[in-house]
This record gives C-alpha cells, structure tokens and sequence, in this order.
C-alpha cells in the first residue's frame, strides 16, 4: 500500500523510534515527505519491532533510517542506511529534536529525552535539471513569506543532470496542507542554471 521511513535510534539507554515518515518516490528518489504518515496500530508495532530488529543485529549507537514497506497490517523490511535520512530531513521541522541531533546525541552518549513530534509536516524537494557549475536562486524572500515554513538550501555549486539541490520543509492543519505549503515554496523559487 505504501512505503515508510521508520528513524531508530539506538542510543546508551536503548531504542527510541521518530514517529513514521510517509514519502512519495519519483524514478528512485524522494520528493516529498510527510509525517506523520498514518497508519494502524498494529502495523506500527510490528514496524518497530522489525526495526529494531534490524538495527539491533547490526549494533552500533546512531541514527538508523529504516524503510519499510506497508500493506494493510503487513510490515516488510526494504532497507536500512546507518545514518540520518534523506527522507527524515522533515525532522528538521517537524521534530523537537531532528534526525541529525538524535544522531549525535546517540553516537556521544548523551541522553535522547523524549522525541516529540509537532502535528502534520512536510518537505518538498527542490530538483534542479541542467549542466551547469554555477547554480543561482532568486524570489526567495517570496519564497519564505509562506507562514509555518522553512528552506534549506544545500549549498552546491554545480549540477549534472538532475541534482537535489535544496528542501522545503512546513507545519500545516493536515498532511495535505502541508505538502501544499512545501510545494507552494519551491515553486515560488526561480533557478538560474
């Protein structure tokens, strides 16, 4: 039915989970991200168990994305990548603490306190296509008037072919909302390649 991002923790006084980030994928590469992605009780609990499964067989403190796929109450393991996620850039808001401060909380064994989640969020990548090696943005200040948002820029000078070049990220009443908000930004920012 659909794919998660189930983030681990595995720190000194055990495992902690994020709560589940849902993400639409285009040609292998995430464009959005939303969290919380619903699902049912008992398909959350069998994702947690088989996360920490996962990442318990491969030890080690940190951050774990471990994706998951979803079918009715079903939970089928996909992968894992032993540090913070592509898709968990959506903590950066939607989070009391995000994928990168969990990580290095864990990894220096420092406490992880309870991880809050803060109401439907999302992230919307900004894609560029060209070939060039001196990218440009412009009407960000436009961009950033969408209220209960925020852009991450990722500072890369160059791209070939297509290049994930930067995120928006957004607080909304819904998922739905907050997706739209996300996409109204990077839609507002002109690219100059």
């Amino acid at each position: 039915d659909y794919e998660i991002t189930l983030l681990t923790v595995r720190h000194r006084d055990g495992t902690s989970f994020c709560e589940p980030i849902g993400h639409r994928q285009e040609r292998g590469d995430y464009r959005e991200s939303w969290q919380p992605q619903a699902m049912s009780d008992q398909a959350l609990a069998r994702a947690r168990e088989v996360a920490e499964a996962v990442t318990g067989a491969l030890g080690g403190y940190g951050l774990f994305g471990v994706e998951l796929f979803v079918k009715g109450d079903q939970v089928y393991f996909s992968e894992v990548s032993p540090r913070p996620h592509d898709t968990g850039l959506i903590t950066l808001i939607s989070q009391n603490l995000s994928e990168f401060a969990l990580h290095a909380r864990a990894i220096l064994g420092l406490p992880v306190p309870l991880i809050r989640q803060r109401g439907p969020s999302a992230s919307a990548v900004l894609l560029v296509a060209g070939d060039s090696d001196c990218v440009s943005f412009s009407n960000l200040a436009q961009a950033l008037s969408e209220p209960d948002t925020d852009l991450r820029l990722f500072g890369k000078p160059e791209v070939r072919g297509e290049r994930r070049m930067g995120v928006a990220l957004a607080n909304g009443g819904s998922v739905d909302e907050a997706i739209a908000k996300a996409l109204r930004v990077i839609n507002t920012i002109e690219v100059k390649v």
